[in-house]
């Protein structure tokens, strides 16, 4: 491997990390402009123009507080588990194609920052370390509502996960691959994968959801009852690592739901602007069309959160087990059926 492609691909990790922080950011500050929209209130309007200084605000806010350390025999944990979540926000993006390819320099520059054949397993890895991160800090914490928390979460994003990889199956099938880049490419044109698996679509979005711990799925944060969730004996920059995590986790979850299902970078007439306007400025607009699908995500994440109520617990697991499993698994049926059909 020569230093040029080194260099080229440490560029490109460190401009991806610093926008899933960016997007993280800005999506606590959508979060309350969306939930003022919604309640026909202002939000956020005094730091900076319009409130566009408010992430900053409140960041070093959280990190000038006094760093508190409860009494537990786990100090190590109770300082890895944050870290856990954190890392496990970040690494999920190293597979995902943010773009075809540029020519720059006289050279093609792919737009990932690594194309592994298993790409779909490295995700469904990475995430499922992510409750790691919850129940190691729940169960440091030394608090009973902290571990009941960690265990909801726990439960709840194993069970979940369950109906996600059926729905992926599915998807599978249809497309031969666990390379992300290959799916994204097979979506050329307006040949998108929602139009083949709508239902795939719809358990994969649902399950999105309690694996980001988004409301209506949010049993683990629960103020009614659990008073803070298991961050309530975190504070300062550990506090802001696991609200960093939710809305990094949040930005990666509709990345992924727009390059699997919705064509990811690829959008109408694509090829002809590649023809005529040169392979550069077809792909920048490929993704800027990424990232609006992205942000149309984020903002219905943000929508259901202020429009639905909480599920109770026994309706969180009745919908995950006796639900969406039966119907992943349906679905996988049917796909086969029609595959066979039709490769007849």
């Amino acid at each position: 491997m020569d230093s040029t492609l080194i260099i080229e691909k440490g560029i490109f990790i460190t401009i991806i990390f610093a926008i899933t922080m960016l997007m993280a950011m800005y999506s606590t500050l959508a979060e309350r402009k969306v939930a003022a929209w919604l309640q026909d209130r202002i939000g956020p309007n005094r730091a900076g123009k319009g409130g566009l200084l408010q992430p900053l605000a409140d960041g070093l806010k959280l990190f000038s507080k006094e760093e508190f350390l409860p009494d537990t025999p786990n100090k190590f944990l109770f300082v890895a588990g944050p870290a856990i979540s954190m890392s496990v926000a970040l690494m999920t993006s190293a597979v995902i194609p943010w773009g075809d390819k540029l020519n720059l320099f006289g050279r093609d520059v792919i737009l990932q920052a690594t194309d592994i054949d298993v790409a779909l397993l490295y995700v469904f890895g990475v995430l499922s370390v992510g409750v790691y991160g919850i129940m190691i800090g729940g169960w440091a914490s030394n608090n009973k509502f902290s571990l009941m928390s960690a265990m909801r979460a726990a439960s709840q994003m194993i069970s979940y996960e369950v109906a996600m990889g059926l729905s992926i199956i599915a998807l599978i099938m249809m497309t031969g691959t666990l390379s992300l880049r290959e799916i994204a490419a097979q979506q050329a044109g307006m040949n998108w994968n929602i139009f083949y698996q709508p239902v795939g679509f719809i358990i994969f979005l649902i399950c999105s959801f309690a694996e980001t711990n988004r409301t209506p799925f949010d049993l683990a944060e629960c103020e009614a009852e659990l008073i803070g969730g298991y961050h309530t004996e975190y504070s300062s920059m550990r506090m802001g690592f696991y609200l960093f995590a939710e809305y990094a986790a949040m930005f990666i979850s509709s990345t992924i739901l727009a390059v699997l299902y919705l064509g990811a970078y690829n959008y109408p007439g694509m090829s002809w602007a590649v023809e005529n306007w040169g392979v550069n400025i077809a792909n920048v607009i490929g993704i800027i069309v990424l990232f609006i699908k992205i942000c149309f995500f984020i903002f219905f994440f943000m929508w259901i959160r202020w429009t639905i109520p909480r599920f109770r617990y026994d309706q969180l697991m009745r919908l995950g087990w006796k639900m969406l499993i039966p119907l992943a698994i349906a679905n996988i049926v049917v796909t086969g059926i029609v595959i066979l059909l039709f490769d007849n």
